[in-house]
């Protein structure tokens, strides 16, 4: 049995007007975070906190697990969502069937966009795989329209395949 191990965490950016730094910095912390802990659920829960706190603009950020051959809601940080998504539907079910992420600047405009929240004008959806399978998708939404970029999906890249083992 593992001892209980109280460590308070205090990450903040370096630069928040620098997004490269941003970006760097949010992906030194998930490391942090992440390292040494074995419970995915925990991790996920930690890293949409992390990302929410390093990242303006959002209205919601969290996970959806593959459990079976749907989507499941995970932990997350915004408004109550949809528990449960088919693959291929709506952005998060299209990242998770291409495995490719969905980058969407206008949520209005993408073909069976499933409205969580109203509020939301652009997502950016990542899928996280580990070993070949699919362990599920990191969502983000936003209240801006074209929040997200290219610089924005690179990064979110590079910090799922960091912490993908550690969500497995």
């Amino acid at each position: 049995m593992r001892p209980y191990i109280g460590r308070m965490y205090d990450f903040a950016p370096t630069d928040p007007a620098d997004r490269q730094t941003l970006h760097a910095d949010l992906l030194s912390a998930a490391d942090a975070l992440t390292a040494g802990e074995p419970d995915a659920i925990a991790n996920m829960a930690n890293l949409a906190a992390l990302i929410w706190q390093f990242l303006p603009d959002l209205n919601w950020a969290g996970f959806y697990r593959m459990v079976g051959s749907e989507l499941v809601l995970g932990p997350f940080i915004g408004r109550p969502a949809c528990i449960r998504i088919p693959m291929g539907r709506g952005v998060c079910g299209a990242a998770a069937a291409t495995r490719e992420t969905q980058l969407v600047p206008d949520v209005h405009a993408f073909p069976g966009h499933i409205a969580c929240d109203t509020a939301s004008a652009s997502e950016i959806v990542v899928p996280v795989i580990h070993d070949g399978q699919l362990i599920g998708v990191l969502d983000l939404d936003s209240p801006v329209p074209a929040r997200f970029d290219v610089d924005d999906a690179r990064a979110l890249e590079a910090l799922v395949a960091k912490v993908a083992p550690r969500l497995a």
